[in-house]
């Protein structure tokens, strides 16, 4: 019996390689109005394990949507390496001083011009439930499913196998990597 990786165990290690190497994300929320918004996020974190952080401002649309409604689609691409990954998750305000100290770059002053002080700043954190992502070097579309979706707002609280044929949950649990857990 091999001990090596597991076919989902790969691909999560390639999906969290490709995240790192992307520098802006694509952030969609759901508005208001219950209408699609996408907006440009830059990735400030070096480390993925599940969860990505995104700074922002309290007051802003973005966390009203994510207040409202908090599953979210992050999308990465990078031309030059030829992928592109979309991650499907739960967000929420998750302000930690240290964290904002540990992630801040200069670049952020643009939105933030006073640094990890600026009145308002906040972060975002979006747990992955969910992973697609193509790479041209291997030429194929993989999708990596949690194994559960989170009760309450914005979740449905069943597995992925539960969903009608078709769907994308319709894939056995052990063929996709578990964000859900981390």
């Amino acid at each position: 019996m091999s001990r090596g990786p597991t076919a989902a165990a790969e691909a999560r290690r390639r999906v969290t390689d490709l995240v790192r190497r992307a520098g802006v994300a694509m952030l969609t929320t759901i508005d208001l109005d219950g209408r699609l918004v996408s907006r440009p996020m830059g990735l400030p974190q070096e480390e993925f394990d599940g969860d990505l952080w995104f700074f922002a401002h309290a007051g802003s649309a973005t966390l009203r949507h994510i207040r409202v409604n908090p599953e979210v689609n992050v999308a990465f691409t990078d031309q030059r390496h030829a992928f592109w990954v979309a991650l499907t998750g739960i967000a929420g305000e998750g302000y930690d001083r240290a964290r904002v100290e540990r992630l801040w770059r200069p670049a952020l002053a643009a939105w933030f011009p006073a640094g990890p002080d600026t009145p308002g700043l906040t972060l975002i954190k979006v747990h992955a439930i969910a992973a697609d992502y193509w790479d041209a070097a291997s030429g194929t579309v993989t999708t990596l499913l949690g194994r559960a979706r989170p009760a309450g707002p914005g979740g449905t609280g069943r597995s992925g196998a539960d969903e009608a044929p078709g769907t994308r949950g319709a894939r056995s649990a052990d063929e996709h990597a578990d964000y859900s857990s981390q």
